[in-house]
């Protein structure tokens, strides 16, 4: 079994969100305050080595942060890695559910004439689509944009998306062209 330390490591380095310890007590199968204790330690220890990370507590739980003086370079790194430009198809896949979301995948396509399975996968990937829920009609996975395709594009909302999705066919009409 590994020590603590680890364990608690290993749950820090995948969490996109803060983990209150004594969430974290109850999947190392250890007291709570055991577990604070460790942590402690963990920031200790990080602080002192002079990692480019460091744990916090913040909003009730504990997450692995960039030490403030390594953002410039990670941010860097962040944005270079982003620079790829999105092909046609996915501007125009992602054009379609932004104006029509939450849509499924075979509104898209229907709206698009062809299949865009990869292309959805490569929104996904990239973040700029997330999964909404089922479609009640169909059962097929709704999509919409995320926070991070307003942040791309530089909009508050989805409110400030120019005015083309009258120029968009309705919905009724591609369910009519579909059966």
């Amino acid at each position: 079994m590994p020590e603590l330390r680890a364990v608690l490591e290993a749950i820090l380095l995948v969490t996109d969100e803060p983990v209150p310890a004594t969430t974290l007590a109850q999947v190392a199968e250890r007291p709570t305050a055991e577990v604070e204790q460790v942590l402690q330690e963990l920031v200790e220890d990080y602080a002192s080595s002079g990692r480019g990370f460091e744990l916090r507590l913040v909003a009730g739980g504990w997450r692995l942060y960039t030490r403030p003086e390594c953002a410039p370079y990670v941010e860097r790194f962040v944005v270079d890695g982003q620079q790829a430009r999105l092909t046609q198809a996915a501007l125009e896949t992602l054009s379609v559910i932004a104006y029509r979301q939450p849509v499924t995948r075979a509104r898209v396509s229907a709206v698009r004439g062809v299949n865009v399975d990869g292309v959805v996968r490569t929104l996904l990937a990239r973040g700029l689509i997330a999964e909404a829920g089922q479609d009640p009609d169909s059962a097929g996975t709704l999509y919409r944009t995320t926070p991070l395709f307003l942040e791309r594009l530089g909009l508050q909302s989805l409110d400030e998306l120019p005015a083309l999705a009258p120029l968009l066919p309705e919905l009724s009409e591609l369910d009519d062209a579909s059966t």
